[in-house]
């Protein structure tokens, strides 16, 4: 039997036990984890060295080793999200609706678990954690795919989690983590219909794309971040400036960065130049139209539709002049992957358009897209976030993981 076959089997055995736990032993479960892994941070450092020098030695770009780094400070975050996890009301068994047709049958409507949850995912240790969490306090079971580049790291952590959960009440087997790098391993999860009840994907385009063309199994999306700002025309240059350079500085590699940053002209006749400076000097490349580049001067390459479309995850921004806030919308639309845009603007008619029409999982005014996560959010942590519109979208946290159940009780009715 493979890998992935024999972990998805452990994980399936365990769905009734886990169907079974209450959710203060869910709680302790979570709470158990959350201190073994800053009790054992050390070790999880050393294994994540190893995954780090290993990309280095392979030309990983220094965004993507960032994503790749774990360091005391990030690891007491992780275990600071599984404990909100931990604290954040338990969706299952929650009653969604309630009805006594006239046959007298008391119908009502559960939040349930799914059942075996796959999650396939790059180079993000913390995913490893925060699927766990969530997952585990849903009542699910989850077999994890990481990406080779952290397998290091993801090892040691499910050890880690493994060795707290057995002192709980939670099955362990509940958690697994598929160590076969090799992509048939992906392939084989996405067609175990027998063995899962959902994958999730969370990654680059390309994954996604793979994930969503061949899977038998059903997929929740989470989707590629071609994320936007927008600076109109009446907006604060203080205010633009920080927030421009907060949503592609602050952590380039992650998919609620902006890859385009778009320029109403009578803003940018004024005050662009001192916003791109500030992004040169962080080291930001700018790619830019015709009137960028003419107006800014210097050696920015041109930006094509290639670049437009494409999620850099890194030090490089494009930068586009418009006329008008339609221009910024159509834009928007053609490159967008309805992730997270933003509207800087003190013109509250363009504001609230802005927030209505641009179709996205998530609209900001006058705040950096860099938002657009479970946490801020209120969710401990995040399966994923969802582009798409069918069962969850946008940060999907604890109820996004859930399904419904009716329940149904009579007295002996029988239909006629």
């Amino acid at each position: 039997m493979s890998e992935v076959r024999e972990k998805a089997r452990r994980a399936g055995l365990t769905t009734a036990a886990m169907n079974r736990l209450t959710t203060k032993q869910k709680n302790e479960a979570l709470l158990a984890m959350a201190d073994a892994l800053v009790n054992e941070q050390d070790s999880i450092i050393q294994a994540n060295a190893e995954d780090l020098q290993r990309g280095r030695d392979h030309g990983t770009s220094s965004s993507l080793l960032d994503r790749l780094a774990l360091n005391e400070e990030r690891i007491g975050g992780i275990a600071a999200g599984l404990r909100q996890i931990a604290a954040l009301p338990d969706p299952v068994g929650e009653q969604l609706s309630e009805l006594t047709p006239p046959n007298g049958l008391h119908i009502r409507q559960i939040r349930v678990p799914l059942g075996v949850i796959g999650m396939i995912y790059e180079a993000r240790p913390n995913v490893t954690v925060d699927a766990a969490g969530l997952c585990l306090k849903t009542g699910n079971a989850v077999v994890l795919r990481g990406g080779s580049a952290a397998l290091s790291s993801n090892r040691r952590i499910v050890e880690v989690l493994h060795e707290a959960l057995a002192d709980t009440a939670m099955p362990p087997d509940a958690l697994q983590l598929i160590e076969d790098a090799d992509r048939s391993s992906v392939d084989e999860m996405l067609k175990l219909k027998d063995g899962l009840d959902v994958v999730i994907p969370r990654g680059g385009a390309s994954l996604i794309r793979n994930v969503v063309e061949n899977a038998t199994v059903p997929v929740i999306e989470t989707g590629a971040g071609i994320c936007h700002v927008f600076v109109d025309a009446s907006a604060e240059q203080a205010m633009a400036s920080d927030i421009a350079f907060n949503a592609k500085v602050q952590r380039p590699s992650v998919c609620n960065a902006i890859e385009t940053l778009l320029v109403h002209a009578d803003f940018a006749s004024a005050s662009l130049a001192p916003i791109a400076q500030r992004l040169q000097e962080a080291g930001v490349e700018l790619r830019g139209c015709e009137r960028t580049r003419s107006l800014l001067g210097g050696d920015i390459k041109a930006a094509t539709d290639e670049d437009y479309a494409t999620e850099y995850n890194d030090y490089i921004l494009n930068v586009r002049i418009v006329d008008s806030l339609d221009e910024a919308l159509e834009h928007i639309a053609a490159f967008g992957t309805q992730h997270s845009e933003c509207i800087v603007t003190q013109d509250e008619e363009h504001a609230q358009r802005f927030l209505q029409e641009v179709d996205s999982a998530a609209v900001y005014h006058n705040a950096s897209t860099r938002f657009t996560d479970g946490f801020e959010f209120g969710f401990g942590a995040e399966i994923g976030i969802s582009t798409q519109k069918l069962h969850a979208r946008g940060p999907m946290g604890l109820p996004a993981l859930t399904s419904t159940k009716y329940q149904i009780v009579g007295s002996g009715q029988i239909r006629g």
